[in-house]
């Protein structure tokens, strides 16, 4: 069990420490979501990965036509299904296996405050959740990589407290301040070459033969 002060890690670190295919695909998806570091992003990878190892070992025990291996690859597919990462029916092993990071990362309060609208950027979204300015489940959640469950994504909203609710926030009209921005000042049309040419013709003063 260990010392509750000392809780044991969540998450297990690559084996080999420079491998600079994975580190580059790392970094890039650590910007991609806004991740405070690399501990988050194999924090959804040991996630993943638990979840795939249990459909090998059932894909191998469904083979011997075990009663437990059915009840148990049922379960595991409800489970993946209330976290949304695979649909309400029809799902296999087989799609469990075909999971990727992403979809984890998707899953993530981060992610859905951004995707619902309720923040511009993962940056900002990381503050807002941090900051305490987010409710889920009528309660308020400060934990970015919360893996948010499929019934719990309706009542992500602000903190009834949160200066947020304002409609007139700055904050929350940035976003439609830069699009109001682009329709009033559009691109110009730059000219014709040939419009140039006959214009700086027309200032030449004609000269006497």
């Amino acid at each position: 069990m260990g010392d509750p002060k000392f809780p044991r890690r969540s998450y297990d670190a690559p084996s080999h420490p420079w491998q600079g295919e994975r580190i580059k695909a790392e970094h890039e998806l650590v910007r991609n979501y806004g991740l405070k570091n690399k501990k988050e992003f194999w924090k959804a990878q040991t996630i993943l990965r638990n979840l795939r190892g249990q459909s090998r070992d059932l894909q191998a025990r469904l083979r011997t036509g075990e009663r437990q291996a059915e009840i148990e690859t049922e379960k595991i597919l409800k489970k993946c299904a209330r976290m949304g990462l695979l649909p309400m029916e029809g799902s296999t092993l087989d799609d469990v296996l075909a999971l990727n990071e992403e979809k984890i990362l998707n899953r993530r309060l981060q992610t859905m405050v951004v995707t619902k609208g309720l923040a511009t950027t993962y940056k900002q979204a990381r503050q807002m959740i941090v900051h305490g300015h987010i409710y889920l489940n009528e309660r308020r959640v400060t934990i970015p990589g919360y893996i948010v469950k499929r019934n719990e994504e309706s009542s992500i909203r602000y903190d009834p407290s949160s200066p947020f609710n304002d409609e007139m926030h700055p904050m929350r009209n940035q976003k439609n301040k830069a699009t109001s921005t682009a329709n009033v000042n559009p691109v110009k049309k730059k000219p014709d070459i040939d419009e140039d040419i006959d214009k700086e013709f027309e200032d030449v003063p004609e000269t006497e033969e």
